[in-house]
């Protein structure tokens, strides 16, 4: 090869030296640019998908590690936070008879024997039921819920068709506090009665359930309200006992409590039967409380101008139908005598004055002609007088017979009465500040005014002495009604209520406590009255809840009712 030659073929080889070059480097960006252009729609593919989690409907909200570390069931607390509904793992105690194999004997001892160590560390299992079960040979549950140190025992025995399964159990660390409003979940694991019922779908569904959801209930006070009730219902040897505390402004329910309770922890036969709800189920008819009712009315319709008006005390004749005060006070007597002694007759010929279309309209626009309006499954339809009131139906109306509804009505309708003449629904769910529903106006405000000082007199001066705890400023009204029966009224099965409010200068709360058919004991002076059993219970209720919402005593502030005591100590005519 000359040099020439050789030349050419170094010149032609660095030429394609160079070319290769270039190639490989065209091909390593190209490369690198494909990888990025990947990697930049795998980016904007996933931005894109956070985005649409973020704002669609269908969005997870957790991973299914967070679903895993959840209880299977939401939390229910009280306003404050304090648990009073939740789900943890327990152990059940379970009878399985093929645990040996189909061959063998599923026990080693006797039935008898294994029952009756069962029984001594279960002392509530029926041991000759639990034996039956046993030599049956069917599997199936002895008992649920059983604790770590019982488990241990039942191993100790060392049968193993005893199975000890772990499940998820709902608790209730207040027992029975809160049973009705709470309700409780049932063996299929749904929620029954209670707010466990109305939140089922928050409280099961995991992608609504999360932070424990709140209910308006303080159960500090909760636990005064029943405790109060049933010292008051057992010194009277009554039939049940029903109470209520609502905000007046925002219509939150603090306490509902119905007596005999339940507990939600272990439903038996006992339990069952005491499920019926006397606050938002049970419809009585609550007697003189509605007359404050009536006397607002008519203030506010303007048949009422002057409270100093003498009013006709004498018996209501209506054809062959007289009703009578059930003691005589005169002849004659002004409004704020009328309530400070529980008027009937009185109360009667003002709601005649007012007309039947005017009371009813007041009835319906403070909610008594339809079932209560709360969360709660269970709530009772009123006993609703239908078409045009006739005037002997508006007269008794007016004095809170003839008509049957529930405490929860009376107490929304007070709530109405003293707030500045705003009704609003009831609630068990916590209301945010500046959240409050709006209402509706039932009364003028004037009025409302008018009614805190007439309720504030009857407390001092009425029926409603013994609920006049010092500083609160307590404001209420009594009522004790016979019980309808077939053909008239029982003479020995009363309704004894009382409906009051604190404090009357600005009021905050409504109480209302009920006494189902109490008797006369000792500890009433074996009086059946409201005077004597509910309005007792209000009395002790307010010191022990009032610091606990706020409200400290003050004997220094009243309401100023100057112009009511020269009325009410003015003797009768």
């Amino acid at each position: 090869m000359n040099a020439l030659s050789a030349t050419t073929a170094i010149s032609t080889g660095r030429v394609h030296l160079v070319t290769f070059r270039r190639q490989s480097l065209t091909m390593a960006r190209w490369r690198v640019l494909w990888v990025a252009l990947v990697f930049t729609l795998v980016a904007a593919a996933a931005v894109l998908r956070i985005f649409y989690f973020g704002l669609s409907d269908r969005a997870v909200s957790r991973t299914s590690l967070e679903d895993a570390l959840l209880p299977p069931r939401g939390e229910i607390t009280d306003r404050n936070g304090t648990p009073l509904a939740r789900a943890f793992p327990a152990y059940a105690l379970w009878y399985n008879p093929k645990a040996l194999g189909d061959g063998g004997a599923p026990l080693v001892k006797s039935p008898e024997q294994v029952a009756a160590e069962l029984q001594a560390i279960f002392p509530a299992l029926d041991e000759a039921k639990v034996a039956r079960q046993l030599a049956s040979g069917k599997a199936g549950y002895i008992r649920r819920r059983v604790l770590p140190e019982e488990a241990n025992q039942v191993q100790a025995i060392g049968e193993l068709a005893l199975g000890m399964p772990r499940e998820t159990d709902r608790h209730y660390p207040q027992g029975s506090m809160g049973a009705h409003i709470l309700g409780y979940v049932a063996a299929d694991g749904k929620g029954r009665v209670g707010m466990e019922q109305v939140l089922e779908q928050q409280l099961s569904d995991p992608a609504l359930r999360g932070d424990p959801i709140p209910l308006s209930i303080d159960i500090r006070v909760q636990g005064a309200l029943e405790d109060e009730l049933r010292r008051g219902m057992l010194a009277v040897d009554a039939k049940g006992a029903a109470g209520i505390v609502l905000d007046v402004n925002t219509g939150e329910v603090m306490a509902l409590a119905s007596l005999p309770e339940f507990d939600p922890n272990r439903i038996d036969a006992d339990g069952a039967a005491n499920m019926m709800n006397r606050v938002t189920n049970q419809v009585y008819e609550l007697g003189s409380t509605f007359k404050p009712l009536t006397i607002a009315a008519a203030i506010d319709a303007g048949v009422i101008r002057d409270l100093s008006t003498p009013w006709n005390a004498q018996t209501v004749k209506i054809g062959s139908i007289e009703r009578s005060d059930y003691s005589d006070k005169g002849a004659t007597l002004n409004i704020p005598q009328a309530l400070a002694y529980s008027s009937n007759t009185v109360t009667m010929r003002v709601a005649d004055q007012l007309g039947p279309e005017r009371l009813r309209q007041t009835m319906i626009d403070l909610g008594m002609n339809e079932r209560p309006f709360i969360e709660l499954p269970a709530k009772g339809h009123p006993i609703w007088p239908g078409g045009d009131w006739s005037r002997l139906t508006n007269m008794t109306v007016g004095y809170g017979h003839g008509i049957s509804v529930t405490p929860l009505h009376l107490a929304s309708a007070y709530a109405a009465m003293v707030n500045g003449g705003i009704w609003r629904p009831a609630t068990l769910r916590k209301v945010e500040p500046g959240a409050a529903p709006r209402g509706r106006r039932v009364f003028k405000a004037s009025t409302s005014s008018r009614m805190r000082q007439l309720l504030r007199m009857v407390s001092l001066y009425g029926t409603g002495r013994s609920a006049d705890a010092k500083g609160y400023r307590v404001g209420g009204k009594t009522g004790s009604a016979e019980k309808p029966t077939r053909g008239g009224y029982s003479r020995t099965k009363l309704v004894s209520s009382f409906a009051a409010a604190f404090p009357m200068d600005r009021p905050r709360y409504v109480v209302v406590a009920v006494i189902d058919e109490p008797r006369g004991t000792l500890a009433s002076s074996y009086q059946r009255t409201a005077a004597w059993n509910a309005a007792p219970v209000v009395g002790r209720l307010v010191p022990r809840i009032g610091p606990l919402m706020g409200v400290q005593p003050d004997a220094r502030r009243d309401v100023d009712i100057s112009d009511l005591e020269s009325l009410v100590r003015k003797p009768a005519q």
